[in-house]
């Protein structure tokens, strides 16, 4: 369930790629259609702030189009699960479909609305966990605020068309590659009070230049009763660790 942070980045990379002393001299040259691609490692996939994977590791990667001039994009994004699996549906890999349009509302205020599809293959439950959802996000400085609305049903909830998830944090530049990640997020799913929650998450990422790795602390006030793997038995929504490994390229 993509958050759309790799993306943005792949604007920033593509024009911080030239060396210091020939920026100088000559500005960089952002190409007007880019491609790019990403894959990562994670100690344990979690969205928005409930596991996906039991607690345990994922692989994930994706590839991301983007038309510089117009702020156009679209891209895919893949990662193993087993929540499927844990709700007595079949399935391991969820796929993320998405596209949008991001720029300036003003020299400060920056833009980004979009749609975005979460795919479960023949996932057989008795609701399909397959979601739409459309979004706009609003950012200043480091900081944003941004919105989620589904058209569908939300994850496999029977009736919980038109849920919302509202997101507001701040990824704030602490020099030498590091960079301080807060977030705090609600996600009200319609006609389902008892899966209804609050997350949040404080962390920390730092380029090493071949490699990024993030470490964070994630934590919710959902009900076990609602986010509990039938599994193992654990509450997928406790207060833990995420490490995390990352490349885009």
């Amino acid at each position: 369930m993509k958050k759309l942070a790799l993306a943005a980045a792949v604007a920033a990379l593509l024009t911080t790629g030239a060396r210091a002393e020939d920026a100088a001299a000559t500005p960089a040259a952002v190409p007007d259609n880019a491609v790019s691609f990403n894959v990562a490692a994670i100690s344990d996939y979690r969205y928005r702030g409930i596991s996906q994977t039991r607690l345990q590791p994922a692989l994930q990667g994706g590839a991301d189009y983007v038309n510089n001039p117009t702020g156009l994009y679209a891209g895919a994004w893949a990662s193993t699960i087993t929540w499927i699996k844990d709700a007595g549906g079949d399935g391991s890999v969820e796929l993320d479909l998405y596209a949008g349009k991001r720029g300036q509302v003003t020299a400060d205020v920056a833009y980004d609305v979009g749609v975005l599809t979460y795919v479960y293959a023949s996932n057989s439950l008795p609701v399909s966990a397959n979601t739409t959802e459309i979004y706009g996000q609003l950012g200043y400085g480091p900081a944003y605020v941004k919105y989620s609305h589904a058209v569908t049903n939300l994850f496999g909830f029977a009736d919980s068309k038109n849920s919302g998830y509202l997101d507001i944090g701040a990824n704030i530049d602490a020099g030498d590659g590091w960079t301080v990640n807060l977030h705090g997020g609600r996600q009200n799913v319609r006609h389902n009070d008892a899966a209804s929650y609050t997350d949040w998450k404080l962390g920390l990422t730092k380029d090493f230049g071949a490699v990024t790795g993030a470490l964070a602390v994630i934590g919710t006030n959902a009900q076990e009763s609602a986010y509990t793997s039938a599994a193992n038995g654990k509450f997928l929504g406790k207060t833990a660790l995420q490490l995390t490994f990352s490349k885009v390229f």
